[in-house]
């Protein structure tokens, strides 16, 4: 090894440059060359959908820094230290001699560069579906800045007004409220029964579908795109399905990413669904580190699952420090992921952190769920929005486990507190203990977080009886239970819910006509959003009745029919 530390970077889009800028500020005397195969580097990958619908106008603000300076190879070589070459594709690893084969795209010519410390940060790339007519024009995958700047000029130019988007995930839901926003009529297309399979729960998912809906999404949930239909012209003309065509001059193709691992695989290194990498950012090869979009991830309780893959930006960044730091000898291990997500679905916030349910059965978890409803700050407040938390804890330890959000209100910040307790390994009753701010603007006294977490806490305790929206449901369907809206006559006559076994007591006439309340039959009571129906669940239960449950989150967390009465 050469007395100046040669580190050799591949891949120049996020934790690439990320590692090459904090090495060269923790070891200024390094030898740090970047390798990136596309012309731009370090470019913001996740506002592309931001700029199809308008929200800033110049395509390069995704590659320039805060104060407009474009981050291009004579940039990072001026400002930052390192050296960058663009256009030149890395495509081998001789772990023996410790050089990487490069070729220069533009020229043909090939060389081996030599490292001390190999970084791969080699990104994914857009799963291609293996079907007919992906390469027709008119057909989009939104990874890359020249994706978008493409898809709105010709938008704007052929008049585009039938889009179909394919795949349901983040980048389906932002893609579609771009393109709606730009006036095009829009079909979002889903293999699963839901939107964001895999992300959410089906509950919180039917309720985050209802705002697709409202804002003129035609949803098609459950169908599987099996080819693209094209004209003469080799413009595309339709998707087709396995039960029927939808007509498009327009698709964008979102659904999921898959890890560039295949330099390392081809290298001998250990990978699954990606690099497998150690806290350090290490691959098989102590020599040569991974991070960023081709690597899988520790989740933070590895008691109850050791790998996810979860390709953001953020974890990215903190990958390239991570690797930095351990190659200048200040480790700093990385702890792991929860699989926070958030996106911004019309007027909703809809994420997760931490497991679904779904995950929770699929490990054998033995698990407490309750979905909660209500404002995000006090009623009396103009601002005040609606919205609804899904929580899971472990019963074992009543430890946090997973969190949704979804809704008009604050959704965001209450995924971030949970992130964090989740990190931090803590039980419910810690994190409705955290000394969150207060204000009338931006919380009411008890934060939905906290009163969710304490609804849990007593639900786990035999206190509180919830039963969710979907179980409630299917109860109704089969005719045996009775519905006790505990609501004010007001209430009662703007909505109510689709059934006809509806008993309607006031909660406060409800001691008094409690005689009016069957004892042979399962109750399920609830309200606007089931803080009176659980007062309701516990006036009974202390009267005598033991069938008596309310609907958490009530009317408002209610994704199925609802009758609107004097509207």
């Amino acid at each position: 090894m050469s007395s100046q530390l040669r580190v050799l970077v591949i891949g120049g889009v996020a934790c690439g440059p990320k590692t090459a800028s904090r090495l060269k500020r923790l070891m200024p005397d390094a030898d740090v060359t970047m390798v990136e195969r596309d012309s731009l580097v370090s470019y913001g990958a996740c506002g592309l959908p931001y700029y199809v619908e308008g929200q800033f106008i110049n395509i390069k603000e995704l590659t320039h820094t805060q104060v407009g300076l474009p981050r291009t190879p004579d940039f990072f070589k001026d400002t930052k230290g390192f050296n960058v070459l663009t256009r030149t594709e890395a495509t081998k690893i001789d772990r023996e001699n410790k050089t990487v084969h490069v070729r220069n795209l533009d020229t043909g010519d090939e060389s081996d560069l030599a490292y001390d410390k190999l970084v791969l940060a080699t990104g994914g790339s857009a799963f291609r579906p293996p079907i007919p007519g992906v390469d027709l024009k008119n057909v989009w995958f939104m990874t890359h800045p020249d994706h978008a700047s493409s898809l709105l000029n010709e938008i704007k130019e052929q008049g585009l007004e039938n889009a179909v988007m394919v795949g349901a995930g983040f980048i389906g839901i932002e893609m579609t409220e771009a393109m709606i926003n730009r006036n095009m009529d829009v079909t979002m297309v889903e293999m699963a029964d839901q939107i964001m399979p895999g992300v959410l729960d089906k509950d919180v998912a039917a309720y985050a579908q209802i705002q697709l809906e409202d804002n003129d999404v035609e949803l098609v949930l459950g169908e599987r795109v099996v080819g693209l239909e094209g004209g003469d012209d080799g413009k595309v003309t339709g998707v087709r399905t396995d039960k029927q065509t939808i007509k498009a001059d327009c698709v964008v193709i979102a659904v999921g990413t898959r890890p560039n691992d295949m330099l390392a695989r081809e290298a001998g290194l250990q990978c699954e669904r990606g690099i497998i990498v150690n806290k350090n950012g290490q691959t098989s090869d102590p020599d040569i580190y991974a991070g960023g979009d081709c690597v899988v991830n520790d989740y933070v309780s590895r008691t109850v699952a050791q790998h996810m893959y979860v390709p953001l930006g953020s974890t990215a960044n903190k990958h390239g420090r991570v690797i930095a730091n351990h190659i200048a000898g200040c480790p700093t291990p990385f702890s792991g992921i929860t699989g926070t997500g958030v996106v911004k679905c019309f007027d909703y916030t809809v994420g997760r952190t931490g497991m679904t349910e779904t995950m929770a059965k699929n490990l054998n978890i033995d698990y407490e769920v309750v979905t909660w409803g209500g404002p995000d700050r006090p009623h009396y407040m103009k601002n005040a929005r609606y919205f609804i938390i899904k929580m899971l804890a472990a019963k074992r330890d009543r430890k946090l486990l997973g969190v949704q959000v979804a809704g008009a209100g604050d959704g965001a910040k209450r995924l971030d507190v949970s992130a964090s307790t989740i990190y931090f390994g803590g039980t419910l009753e810690e994190m409705a203990d955290i000394d969150l701010a207060y204000a009338p603007p931006f919380s009411p006294p008890i934060d939905p977080i906290a009163t969710c977490a304490q609804v849990l806490s007593n639900k786990m305790d035999g206190l509180a009886k919830g039963i969710s929206a979907f179980e409630a449901k299917a109860l109704m369907d089969q005719g045996d239970v009775v519905l006790l809206d505990v609501r004010e006559p007001d209430e009662n006559k703007m909505l109510k819910m689709a059934y006809d076994k509806v008993i309607h007591i006031p909660l406060g006439e409800l001691r008094a006509r409690m005689d009016e309340v069957p004892r042979d039959k399962e109750i399920l009571s609830f309200c606007k959003i089931s803080l009176r129906g659980y007062e309701a669940q516990l006036v009974l239960n202390a009267a005598g009745y033991d069938r008596v449950r309310f609907i958490e989150g009530g009317h408002e967390a209610w994704p199925f029919e609802l009758d609107y009465l004097g509207m």
